[in-house]
């Protein structure tokens, strides 16, 4: 058995159909087919129902499957690293999804590049999702992102809990009703929540907010990004719920109130190869804690006189 045989395998059991497969593969359909009867033939089982439409796999097929995305994306991350250890240039490129931006991440960013000026850093703007995907072809290597995504070849460090806050239309009543606001008050808003593809993504944790206290938002509104959200609350269009950092954009036609509920967060995680012991996201980690312990520091240090 071969690579490339776990690669046809996994590209019919997630196309689900051999036509689309060969397509994906850039090969064609028939040696593709062969390709997968030799690979049952060599196991001595039936990995696909062949009878079923769309194509299933078989309680045998399943169990093959799961552990051959593992193989590749083992293999991904070997061939991914193997090529950083030979670079005589060294580089490092990280996934970001765009609220990130408003918090740590530029920060970040910047002592890095001043500290580790012999590495070549590059940022790609992406969805946690895609991140994964990504880190594991081996086309990133660190990636920040919201959403707890279970990967048994990725290692997810969670580096803070933000607090989710209510941005509401300069003028709307709920702006003076009180110092803080309960997801309750909100249900009958209309709720802009984003990005609206790809899914799972931030918009799911705000829509689980509500759903985890028996509430059901009455109006949804999904916008692509969250600077267009931002937009449609300024023109009184709805209201959303964002991160806390987002206060730094300081937009003169929102207004922005705390939440009453210390468990409404959202995660920062930093993601990265299982395997990946470089120095280059060593320090990338190490630098992170340094920086959040600084601005700790410097929250709880007296107001100047």
């Amino acid at each position: 058995m071969e690579l490339r045989h776990l690669r046809y395998f996994v590209a019919v059991a997630e196309e689900r159909n051999f036509t689309r497969a060969a397509q994906r593969l850039h090969i064609a359909q028939p040696p593709l087919s062969r390709q997968i009867q030799q690979l049952e033939e060599m196991l001595g089982v039936q990995l696909f129902e062949r009878d079923s439409r769309p194509l299933k796999l078989t309680d045998t097929g399943r169990f093959f499957y799961q552990h051959a995305v593992q193989l590749l994306a083992q293999t991904a991350e070997l061939e991914s690293m193997t090529r950083r250890v030979g670079k005589i240039e060294r580089s490092l490129s990280v996934g970001f999804v765009g609220s990130t931006l408003y918090g740590m991440l530029p920060k970040i960013i910047r002592r890095y590049r001043q500290e580790n000026s012999e590495v070549e850093l590059s940022l790609i703007e992406m969805s946690t999702t895609d991140q994964i995907k990504a880190l594991k072809e081996g086309r990133i290597d660190v990636g920040f992102g919201r959403i707890r995504l279970e990967d048994p070849s990725i290692r997810r460090v969670v580096l803070r809990e933000e607090r989710l806050i209510v941005a509401l239309p300069l003028g709307h009543p709920l702006v003076a009703a009180r110092p803080t606001l309960s997801l309750r008050e909100l249900v009958n808003e209309t709720i802009i929540i984003y990005p609206k593809h790809p899914r799972p993504s931030y918009a799911d944790q705000v829509l689980a907010a509500f759903h985890d206290r028996a509430l059901e938002p009455q109006h949804i509104y999904e916008a692509r990004e969250l600077q267009i959200a931002l937009g449609l609350v300024a023109a009184g269009e709805g209201i959303s719920i964002v991160p806390s950092s987002v206060y730094g954009l300081k937009r003169d036609d929102v207004s922005y109130k705390d939440l009453d509920d210390a468990k409404l967060v959202s995660p920062i995680i930093m993601s990265t190869r299982m395997l990946d012991e470089s120095e280059d996201v060593r320090r990338m980690l190490e630098l992170i804690y340094v920086l959040y312990a600084e601005e700790k520091m410097e929250h709880l240090a007296p107001p100047e006189r």
